[in-house]
């Protein structure tokens, strides 16, 4: 079974997501779905929000990102390897105060072909649960940052597009209208 990502103007997207408090097997067999579905397509982060589903989970896989970005997962610096693909359930992020932040092209596997520049805080904190409940700690910086603070917005019903200053927004604008346009074509042509 392939999980289908869903594009803006779902109303999924701009859902909450519950909180996870059952950690069994559908959790896990759920969280390897998304990993297949952001590797089908060449993505490096997904939220449940984009496959149909408002919890509190998101997976990433950076290990072929190009960027530089360095990480502590639970106080040690372990190879990319080990964690990754990683899945959070239930995150919680914290940007220090006074972290930079900088301003840098991104795109969304619910936006597809569509890209702009959102400014984002350089290096975060992410509190959060594993497949089977257990707690962990991950700092990081770069684009490993700018990719939790992307995924943690889905998962809270925010998308890249509300972040961008207007002039940025208002450039890929007609993109965005066609994409809802053909969103809502598409989920009529599907009813029954």
């Amino acid at each position: 079974m392939s999980l289908g990502i869903v594009h803006y103007n779902d109303p999924v997207l701009r859902k909450k997501g519950e909180k996870i408090a059952v950690f069994d097997k559908e959790l896990a067999l759920f969280a390897d779905l998304m990993i297949n579905a952001m590797h089908e397509a060449h993505g490096i982060g997904l939220a449940a929000q984009q496959v149909g589903r408002a919890i509190q989970m998101c997976v990433v896989d950076l290990r072929e990102a190009e960027a530089e970005f360095e990480w502590i997962l639970d106080g040690k610096k372990l190879p990319l390897g080990v964690f990754m693909p990683m899945v959070l359930v239930n995150p919680k992020l914290t940007v220090a105060k006074r972290t930079p932040t900088h301003s840098t092209e991104e795109g969304c596997l619910s936006f597809p072909e569509i890209r702009g520049d959102v400014e984002r805080a350089t290096a975060v904190t992410a509190k959060f649960q594993d497949t089977s409940g257990l707690p962990h700690v991950l700092e990081c910086t770069g684009l490993f940052a700018r990719c939790l603070l992307h995924e943690v917005d889905h998962l809270n019903g925010v998308l890249f597009i509300d972040r961008m200053e207007k002039a940025v927004r208002a450039s890929i604008e007609e993109s965005i209208k066609e994409l809802a346009k053909r969103t809502k074509a598409g989920k009529a042509a599907a009813q029954p």
